[in-house]
């Protein structure tokens, strides 16, 4: 008889990066994870959501929120601000949460970096650099130095995060648009690599989901485009990775998962030429 573990990430530790919003995908991913038995060692960093649209959240009132959804009071949320953006600070996670946890068994790679783009035509070396730096260096950097403390025991998994430039255009957003290209580029190559150490690598698209960016004109030129009717919500794509990172993900490596409700981006084109 298969009998499902009410709690398949108890003993595990989960490093969860960009938890700095309660409406974030970040914090939706650490709250399932917590939910499911595992310690957390999360990061964000302020100083790049005070210089977004919407603004920046109050930290300790996020790191409470993932903290109310741990199956028990003895399970750790440590939390660190950090700059992926140095060269240095990937390295300076991993041994911060290895210091902490003792050993890390899961890493998300939430974290991204925001606006400071352009279409061809604006761009400039520096804006291709500091999205490079954020969403693309610093996620290989930490997930090297996630596969050199593993230990080769069961339940290592890595997850990156890409966008949707894989099936349909980010207009104005040529920056952002190849750094995470490249990080859906290189998942097979990754998951390649680390296999033999038991290690997981997938990387998940998670569609258009409303974590506070949408205004009334963006989402009325979307909502043609979306099936069920809604935008995803952050715990659209947590679920996703809450498997994936599970005892039941063990056999998917080296994929490209979009969980786009059905985002269907072709319709915009033909309700606008009828």
């Amino acid at each position: 008889m298969l009998m499902a573990d009410e709690l398949s990430l108890r003993g595990r530790v989960a490093i969860v990066t960009g938890v700095s919003r309660r409406v974030g995908i970040g914090c939706a991913i650490a709250s399932r994870l917590a939910a499911q038995g595992a310690d957390l060692f999360l990061t964000h960093y302020r100083p790049h959501d005070e210089q977004q649209p919407w603004g920046p959240d109050d930290v300790t009132a996020v790191i409470s929120e993932v903290r109310s959804h741990r199956a028990s009071e003895d399970q750790r949320v440590v939390d660190v601000s950090m700059d992926l953006a140095g060269a240095e600070a990937p390295e300076m996670v991993m041994e911060q949460a290895v210091a902490e946890c003792g050993h890390v068994d899961i890493l998300v790679c939430n974290h991204a970096r925001s606006g400071g783009d352009g279409p061809l035509g604006e761009l400039t070396a520096e804006m291709l650099d500091a999205h490079w730096a954020v969403n693309t260096r610093s996620s290989l950097l930490l997930t090297q130095a996630f596969a050199a403390q593993h230990d080769g025991r069961p339940g290592g998994r890595v997850v990156l995060m890409t966008s949707g430039q894989g099936q349909g255009p980010l207009p104005g957003e040529v920056a952002y648009a190849a750094s995470k290209a490249a990080l859906a580029g290189i998942t097979l190559t990754l998951a390649d690599q680390l296999a033999d150490q038991g290690i997981t690598v997938n990387t998940v698209n998670p569609g258009p989901v409303d974590t506070g960016y949408l205004g009334p004109e963006l989402a009325r030129q979307l909502a043609p485009m979306l099936p069920f009717g809604r935008f995803g919500s952050p715990d659209d794509p947590a679920r996703l990775i809450e498997w994936l990172v599970s005892d039941a993900g063990c056999w998917m490596t080296g994929q490209v998962l979009n969980t786009e409700g059905g985002f269907a981006r072709w319709r915009a084109h033909s309700l606008s030429a009828t």
